[in-house]
């Protein structure tokens, strides 16, 4: 029996986050635009080679289309902003596949075409270790923000960015331009302050940690506070720290001592000698 105005059936259940949505959206325009691209160039191109071309082509549409899936699912346990920055740089890579897989080749087909290969697992490798070193850089520079830190922060992530599009551009055509060395030059400072723009933030985080006060260790094998003679009362303090031994024979504090607890006992059946003296403590 099933009461009136009630549908009978499974729960709806909601769709993908607005995130996932958005990673999906931006892997199915990238596929879009290399599948455009990579027919252009058949068309505008020579035919040397279309078949394999081709080939490497669709290899590269159905590596594409598995990471973003993977993506896809790793988008929920990453921040939003990383998850985004990683479907971009796999977006970056295939669009840079498709350009080095389309590219006149020459003469020596065969020896360009491994050249190229082992060059983009080279911009492969480069656009991973980028992300992998903003997301941590990111993380440790949230540790204790300040204002310096946020301008180290964000110049350090441009500069890291701009290294690697300096690294990349010439393994792309390295067969049509030469660099010049004030390029190189480039390079090599946008590595410099890079480098120091990723050791200031840990430098800088070690200066802002919480100071603790040091936990002296307690000395092994202190002997008890010495008391009087046949009682629990502990002997005075002298000025130094020290026991009143004159108190344990007198009875009576020394003058500049001070009186712990409570007053010094009377100490009967002495007949007016002082009591034996304590026992030397013992290993």
């Amino acid at each position: 029996m099933t009461v009136p105005g009630r549908s009978v059936g499974p729960a709806p259940t909601s769709g993908p986050s607005p995130l996932i949505r958005s990673t999906i959206w931006v892997a199915i325009g990238a596929l879009i635009a290399a599948a455009l691209v990579c027919v252009a160039w058949v068309f505008v191109g020579s035919q040397d080679g279309i078949v394999g071309r081709a080939f490497l082509t669709i290899l590269l549409l159905v590596a594409f289309a598995g990471v973003s899936i993977l993506e896809a699912h790793l988008a929920p346990r990453r921040p939003a902003w990383f998850a985004l920055a990683s479907v971009v740089g796999w977006v970056a890579l295939l669009l840079i596949g498709a350009v080095m897989i389309w590219m006149p080749e020459g003469r020596d087909a065969l020896r360009v075409g491994l050249a190229r290969f082992i060059l983009y697992l080279v911009i492969v490798l480069i656009v991973q270790l980028v992300l992998l070193h903003v997301r941590l850089f990111m993380k440790a520079s949230q540790r204790h923000e300040t204002t310096f830190t946020q301008v180290v922060s964000i110049v350090t992530v441009v500069l890291v960015i701009a290294l690697a599009v300096l690294l990349i551009v010439p393994l792309i055509i390295w067969e049509y331009v030469s660099f010049p060395d004030l390029y190189w030059r480039f390079v090599t400072a946008a590595a410099i302050l890079a480098a120091v723009g990723t050791t200031l933030v840990p430098l800088m985080n070690v200066l802002s940690a919480p100071k603790t006060a040091p936990v002296a260790d307690a000395p092994a094998g202190l002997a008890p506070w010495p008391t009087y003679a046949e009682t629990a009362i502990p002997l005075p303090v002298m000025a130094d720290g020290s026991p009143d031994w004159g108190a344990f024979y007198t009875g009576r504090p020394s003058p500049g001592a001070h009186v712990v607890g409570e007053p010094a006992p009377a100490q009967p059946g002495y007949a007016g000698f002082p009591p034996p003296p304590p026992l030397p403590p013992r290993p």
